[in-house]
């Protein structure tokens, strides 16, 4: 099994799984850099973000003035932890030409979650949990993943790993603008179009990885809608980490494996886009015989649409594509359990 968010970074703390297999070749560095090719070297975001203790940081108020570096993370990634030593040791040095600010992926993650691992570790610096709108702005596909903003506003450095790159990408964004030098003006982004339970699906066609358009509304309003919100990774990554939410994951798929053949409803299942690609999603579907169709939600934007934070989780829109309900999977102890909650008025 090759699955997990230690492959190819850490081999040693792979937890059990193999560490000989790469992300189709990839690792977690190259799955960073290539996130971040589109951004490098262009205007960063002008967000406005609110730290966990309530604080509001104006990033766009920053550029002129300071370097920013962001780092992304979760609580239950194993090598966010073991970089979190340098990553304070940054913030301690910082000065006033640095501002360093640890950014949550919002993924799997509470704020209580959050707020236990910080006091765990001792963390000082100003840490915010990400609502979509970082990730989304600054491409996220992997944790720990680093962002480095130079103080001409420009992002500088896109990254997975703390070593002498980070390094010397951070010492450069501290280096003063050239005199006369224009800071670069990011635009603000934009509040995206969200889903909740009453509104209607979105008429999208999605490409399923195995090649074929899957329309989020029956074409003959004669079916119901199922859409499933998965991690290929999140039974085996975190059996150690979560072992609970590993163990929903496991029952969320069993349920669905179960129900998902019986006539008068269309299923979808939707990957994660963090820490994962294509192939992690066919050897997922393969191992465990999955027969529903599945999609790689590589950008984040329909879990972002339909404010997806964990997984396992599900929608349900009646036949004409309206949502009816939203279901807790990890809740669902058996496949009458399934049945019932999707039948429900």
């Amino acid at each position: 099994m090759k699955f997990g968010p230690c492959r190819r970074v850490m081999p040693f703390l792979c937890l059990g799984l193999s560490a000989a297999g790469a992300w189709a070749g990839m690792t977690g560095q190259q799955l960073a850099e290539g996130a971040g090719q589109p951004i490098v070297g262009r205007a960063a975001p002008r967000l406005v973000v609110k730290t966990i203790d309530g604080a509001t940081i104006d990033l766009g108020q920053l550029y002129g003035k300071r370097a920013v570096y962001l780092k992304f993370w979760a609580t239950w990634c194993v090598p966010c932890r073991e970089q979190m030593p340098h990553f304070e040791r940054t913030y301690e040095a910082a000065g006033s030409d640095l501002a360093v600010i640890a950014v949550n992926a919002g993924f799997n993650d509470s704020i209580e979650d959050v707020r236990t691992y910080r006091q765990r570790l001792g963390l000082k610096m100003p840490i915010v949990l990400d609502d979509g709108r970082i990730g989304a702005a600054l491409h996220l596909r992997v944790t720990p993943q680093h962002i480095v903003i130079g103080r001409d506003g420009r992002v500088l450095y896109v990254g997975h790993l703390a070593d002498a790159r980070l390094d010397a990408a951070i010492a450069a964004a501290r280096a003063p603008a050239p005199q006369g030098a224009i800071v670069a003006s990011g635009a603000s982004t934009a509040a995206s179009a969200h889903y909740q339970v009453g509104d209607y699906l979105p008429a999208l066609v999605q490409p399923t990885i195995g090649g074929q358009p899957f329309r989020l509304r029956d074409p003959g309003n004669a079916r119901a809608t199922v859409l499933v919100f998965l991690s290929p990774w999140c039974e085996s990554y975190l059996a150690t980490t979560r072992p609970a939410v590993s163990a929903s994951c496991r029952r969320m798929r069993e349920r669905v494996s179960a129900v998902a053949g019986e006539p008068g409803t269309r299923w979808l299942g939707i990957a994660s886009g963090l820490w994962a690609t294509p192939e992690d999603v066919h050897e997922y579907q393969s191992k465990y015989h999955v027969q529903i169709p599945l999609a790689l939600d590589e950008s984040g934007d329909l879990f972002r649409a339909f404010r997806v934070t964990e997984v396992p989780a599900a929608l349900v829109a009646d036949s004409q594509g309206r949502i009816v309900r939203r279901i807790e999977l990890r809740d669902l102890q058996t496949d009458a359990a399934l049945r019932a909650a999707i039948a429900a008025p």
